[in-house]
C-alpha cells in the first residue's frame, strides 16, 4: 500500500509517453480503492495530476529535441505511427494548443499532441498551461467517477454485461454515423 501513489505516479509517466498502460482504467480504480478507504483522496489526486504531468513533459520534450524525423524514425518504439502523427498534427493545425487539454481525453492521442507541440517548437510556459490544466482536469475526473460511483461499482458492472449487445449496436450506429458525415462532408467540400 505504501507503493499506491508512487506506483500510480510512475505508471502515469510511463502510460501518457507512449507504453501500453490503461490510463483511464488506473485512474478509476485509485479512486475506488480511495472510496475504500486504502488511500487519501487529495495524495491520490496529487499523484493522477504530476504523473500525468511529468508524463506529457517527457513527450514534449522527446518531441522538441528529437523533432519529427527522430519521432517518424524511431517512434515505433513509443507506439508511434505516422498516421496518428499526421492525424494529431492536423487537429493540432486546427485547433491549436486547445489541443493540449482535448488531447488527454481521447484514448491514444495524449503523448501525440506533447510531441507535436515539441516539435513544432511551442514554447514551454505555453505548452504547460494548455497541457497541465488537461492533467488536472483528466486525471481528477477519473479519480472522481472511480470514487464516487464505488458505492455502486458492482452494480454498474452487472448492468455493463447485461447491456452489452445494446451498447455495442449504440457504438456501431455512431461510428456509422460519423463515416457518413465525414463522407458527405467531404463529398461536399471536395465538389465546391
Amino acid at each position: 500500500m505504501q507503493y499506491g501513489y508512487g506506483a500510480l505516479f510512475a505508471l502515469l509517466v510511463a502510460g501518457i509517453v507512449g507504453l501500453p498502460v490503461p490510463d483511464e482504467t488506473l485512474l478509476t480504480l485509485a479512486g475506488f480503492l480511495v472510496y475504500k478507504g486504502k488511500f487519501e483522496l487529495i495524495p491520490m489526486l496529487l499523484a493522477g495530476f504530476l504523473g500525468s504531468a511529468c508524463g506529457i513533459t517527457v513527450s514534449y520534450l522527446i518531441g522538441r529535441t528529437a523533432g519529427i524525423y527522430t519521432i517518424h524514425k524511431f517512434g515505433r518504439f513509443l507506439r508511434v505511427d505516422d498516421v496518428a502523427l499526421a492525424r494529431v498534427r492536423h487537429w493540432y493545425e486546427r485547433f491549436g494548443k486547445w489541443i493540449l487539454v482535448v488531447g488527454y481525453f481521447i484514448p491514444g492521442v495524449r503523448h501525440f499532441t506533447a510531441l507535436v507541440a515539441g516539435a513544432s517548437r511551442l514554447p514551454y510556459r505555453e505548452f504547460a498551461i494548455f497541457a497541465y490544466v488537461g492533467a488536472l482536469l483528466w486525471s481528477s475526473l477519473f479519480i472522481t467517477i472511480g470514487y464516487y460511483f464505488g458505492r455502486n461499482w458492482h452494480r454498474i458492472l452487472n448492468e455493463l454485461q447485461e447491456h452489452q449487445i445494446e451498447a455495442g449496436i449504440i457504438l456501431a450506429i455512431g461510428v456509422l454515423a460519423y463515416a457518413l458525415f465525414r463522407y458527405y462532408r467531404a463529398r461536399r467540400n471536395h465538389s465546391t
